[in-house]
This record gives structure tokens, sequence and C-alpha cells, in this order.
């Protein structure tokens, strides 16, 4: 499970594994404050073995085709992960989600790693849709599927309850005409 896929220059993207879970934790430590303005899970990962859970039913979605999760490695190191929340087989689509820590924003890999999930879904997996939803005020978040050409189809109003709010999303999405155009 540690084939990674060369994204760049000291960029790559590897399926998650259970060793990575120190190593995921204490990223997502060190940017509590970073992550939890946009990310509803923050909370709940309070030690490395909460992380190793998470990364077990990560694991066990992608062995039984349901979804697959990445670390983004920059120099060998986990800079985030990205994945995609589900595989909906009957309707050829599924939904990215990612995040990256704050020292390794800006460095284009979170563009690099979801062009890559793109072209997998669509030549690999023969998905035909990929859907990105983005908080309305996350401009950061948005920039990614903006910058691959995404479509922004609309806004879906309070989608998620984050502690204490709800947020709207936009829903963004590249279908795999769209793809084949590029």
């Amino acid at each position: 499970m540690k084939t990674s896929i060369l994204l760049h220059e000291g960029a790559e993207l590897r399926l998650v594994d259970l060793q990575d879970a120190e190593e995921i934790y204490a990223l997502l430590d060190r940017n509590r404050a970073h992550l939890r303005e946009w990310l509803p899970f923050v909370d709940y990962s309070q030690s490395p073995q909460d992380t190793a859970q998470f990364l077990q039913s990560r694991i066990q979605q992608h062995e039984t085709k349901h979804g697959s999760e990445y670390v983004i490695l920059w120099k060998g190191q986990i800079a985030g992960m990205i994945g995609y929340h589900f595989f909906d087989w009957n309707n050829k689509m599924t939904s990215i989600g990612y995040w990256l820590g704050e020292e390794f924003t800006g460095r284009g890999l979170m563009s690099l790693a979801t062009q890559e999930l793109c072209r997998l879904a669509f030549v690999e997996h023969g998905l035909n849709r990929v859907e990105i939803r983005v908080a309305t005020e996350n401009h950061k978040s948005q920039a990614i599927p903006t910058r691959l050409g995404f479509t922004r189809e609309g806004v879906l109003r309070q989608r998620e309850w984050l502690y204490d709010h709800y947020v709207d999303h936009i829903m963004f999405s590249m279908l795999r005409s769209e793809w084949e155009k590029r």
C-alpha cells in the first residue's frame, strides 16, 4: 500500500496507511486553529488512536471500493490529505475532500493532488462526475476547483453544521467530457 504517485518534484500522493496515524495526528494537532475554521472533524481527533481509527475506516472503504484516502507528501513529509468521500457506482460519480497543513500552503500541492484525483476518477475508475463542495467563505479552498476549470453549480444553503453554526457550501463539478477537452 506504500506505492506513491509523483505529482511534481518533491510532491507525491500515496494511499493512507495505518503507520501514518502519528504523523497525520501531529500535523492536525499543530494546525488545529487553521483547520478548525472549515473542517468539522478537528475537535473529534484528540489522539493518534482517533486518527488510526479514521484511517482504518478509510482503508476498509478503499478495500471495498467505496472510496479512497491519500496523504499528500512534500519532500517525504505528510503535508495534508485528500480523498474520495464515496464512489457512487450507479451514477458514476464521486466527491473530493481535502485539507493541508498551513505550513504547506501556497506551493500548488492541493491543485496538483486534486488534478490527479480527477484523472484517476475519470481515467482509472471510469466515473462521469466529480464534485467538490466548499464553504462559501472559504475562498482559498474555492480557488482549487476554480483553477482546475470546475463549474460552479450553485449554493447549498446551510449544508454543514460547523461546531456552533451552519455554513453554506458552493457546489463545484467537473464532468468527464469537460475533463477530456482540457
